[in-house]
This record gives C-alpha cells, sequence and structure tokens, in this order.
C-alpha cells in the first residue's frame, strides 16, 4: 500500500498561547495534504478528475501529543481507507520520523459544483485511490 507524503511547513500564526500548534489548525493541515494528494491525479494527465470539486462529510481528530513551533516542515502521510460508490475515506498521520502528533480520518464527498449536488466517484478516481487503500484503522 502506498501512503502520499507531504510536507507540511509550521507557520508562525499556527501557535496558540501554548506555544504548540492549535488543535484547528491541524484541520488545515490535513486539508492541505489531502487537496495535494487528490488533485495529482488531474495536472499534467489532462485529468478532469477531482477538479470538480468534493465536500467533506466529516472529520475524526485524534491529538495524540503537542507539535511545539520549530523551523522543520510537519509530514503528513495520507491513504485511503474506504471507496464507496459516491464517498472515500482518507486516514493521516500527522509525524515526524516515528513520533505521532496526530491520527485523522476524513470523509470526503466528490461534488459537482455546477449542479450543486453530490455526485458518483468516476472509473478513473477509482483506479487512482485504489493506489493508496489500505483498510486499516487508525482513528
Amino acid at each position: 500500500m502506498a501512503r502520499h507524503i507531504f510536507l507540511c511547513p509550521l507557520r508562525w500564526a499556527d501557535m496558540d498561547a501554548f506555544g504548540h500548534v492549535n488543535n484547528v489548525v491541524f484541520l488545515r493541515y490535513l486539508e492541505e495534504a489531502r487537496i495535494d494528494f487528490m488533485f495529482r491525479l488531474a495536472p499534467g494527465e489532462g485529468s478532469v478528475s477531482f477538479t470538480g470539486g468534493s465536500v467533506v462529510a466529516r472529520h475524526e481528530i485524534d491529538y495524540l501529543r503537542p507539535l511545539v513551533h520549530r523551523h522543520e516542515p510537519v509530514t503528513v502521510e495520507t491513504w485511503v481507507a474506504d471507496i464507496s460508490a459516491a464517498s472515500l475515506t482518507v486516514h493521516y498521520e500527522v509525524k515526524d520520523g516515528e513520533t505521532v502528533y496526530v491520527r485523522a480520518s476524513t470523509v470526503v464527498v466528490p461534488y459537482n459544483l455546477a449542479a450543486g449536488r453530490p455526485r458518483r466517484i468516476t472509473a478513473e478516481e477509482k483506479l487512482f485511490l485504489q493506489r493508496y487503500l489500505d483498510g486499516a484503522v487508525t482513528v
């Protein structure tokens, strides 16, 4: 099973009054990693996969240890835990080496922005997602 690796920079504004990354900021890190992952299929290949939009139906996050400010980026590993006809579940680990700060999952629903409604996952999208499929539950 492949995992998508995203190196996410920490910004000074990400810190809270206690000097560690605020819990809400982790959602932004997950979003950046997920967008980087899902939009890798379309560029350069002429594919329109995932370009029509998607919406988040659910987030689940386990905060395991505080992440304090530093100049090095944090690694966000992303993989697919489940693919259905009209949604997918993405799992993440925000980590540095063996140290895991957050484990999380997101249910994503492909969305047709023009029609204003959810849509099904295309065969091309499913083929791409299956390369990252691992049903192991982390959250």
